[in-house]
């Protein structure tokens, strides 16, 4: 029998993120939306690439969440896409409602469900879904650690002009301008990244890392990216329905690690069929730790204003 996920937004970051795990062949996917429509054609859509693709993946395309009931997973997407000169905060106030009604209407249908949250302010949403759901802190986390980790290792690859593949990197902290690229622990080849480039040029790659996602609007002007962000979410899928066990950083809620407690920040972790299976403490630079926390703190902040709203 299949594995059945849920994806909630059929925007660009849901629809691609279907397209991707279709295409993997090991689970059945229901794309939820509230346009009438929206999520039944792209659904369609993505059922009719199978046969040229070979895939047997069923795709359903729905405006109820009765048809999400038993899902292995639930992915969060839906929400307002961030528009040029908007941060990821400036999205609070409506994607918290957004965010607050789907993981009602998930976890009514899917209590046993993992919930993996993508929208923005991605710390703070995924922090608003684990106190509404009241689900173990295990089955509720959020994708943000693999994307800017990505971004991270793509940049330094055209600036080395060498293999991504060969670029070992973390990018911890919030999905925001606060975010850690660990200079200290990357390395291209098994070589520190300090011996291949200067500081200053490292220096700008970490700011074009942390500006990421702003770059692609700043490109795009009516959207966001979905391309990266929706592979990130299915190499997730894969860690949890596959027993994968990945060591990956994922938006997780702390409790003392890293002097860091009641809050949720990207760290490295161990991601199973159990979910949020441990935490793991890398023992970092002095800077970067400060780093983190102080990122930590920024999302404290979000969320203590989230609360006042709630």
């Amino acid at each position: 029998m299949r594995a059945k996920v849920t994806i909630v937004g059929a925007g660009n970051v849901g629809a691609t993120t279907a397209s991707y795990l279709a295409q993997r062949n090991y689970a059945d996917i229901v794309l939820v939306d509230i346009v009438e429509g929206l999520p039944q054609g792209k659904a369609l859509d993505l059922l009719e690439a199978g046969p040229v693709l070979g895939y047997d993946s069923y795709v359903v395309g729905t405006n109820s969440y009765e048809d999400t009931a038993n899902s292995d997973v639930v992915v969060i997407t839906s929400g307002v896409a961030r528009k040029p000169g908007m941060t990821r905060d400036d999205l609070l106030f409506t994607n918290m409602n957004i965010v607050k009604g789907v993981t009602e209407q998930a976890i009514r249908y899917s209590t046993n469900c993992m919930i993996m949250v993508v929208s923005n302010p991605l710390d703070a949403m995924t922090q608003l879904a684990y106190m509404v759901s009241q689900f173990p802190k295990n089955r509720v986390f959020g994708q943000a650690g693999v994307l800017d980790t990505a971004r991270f290792r793509a940049f330094l690859a055209m600036e080395l002009n060498c293999s991504v593949q060969d670029v070992q990197a973390y990018v911890l902290g919030g999905h925001g301008d606060t975010m850690v690229p660990l200079v200290s622990m990357t390395t291209v080849g098994g070589v520190p990244i300090s011996e291949l480039l200067p500081k200053e040029r490292v220096d700008a790659l970490v700011q074009r890392t942390r500006d990421g996602g702003g770059e692609i609007v700043s490109l795009l002007k009516t959207g966001s990216a979905f391309y990266a962000p929706g592979a990130s979410v299915a190499s997730m899928v894969d860690a949890v329905l596959l027993d994968e066990k990945r060591i990956i950083p994922c938006s997780t809620l702390l409790e003392g690690e890293y002097g860091i407690s009641g809050v949720y920040a990207g760290v490295p972790v161990k991601l199973g069929a159990g979910g949020i299976e441990q935490v793991i403490e890398l023992k970092l630079a002095a800077d970067e730790l400060a780093g983190l926390q102080k990122s930590a703190k920024a999302v404290q902040d979000i969320v203590d204003l989230m609360k006042s709203k709630l």
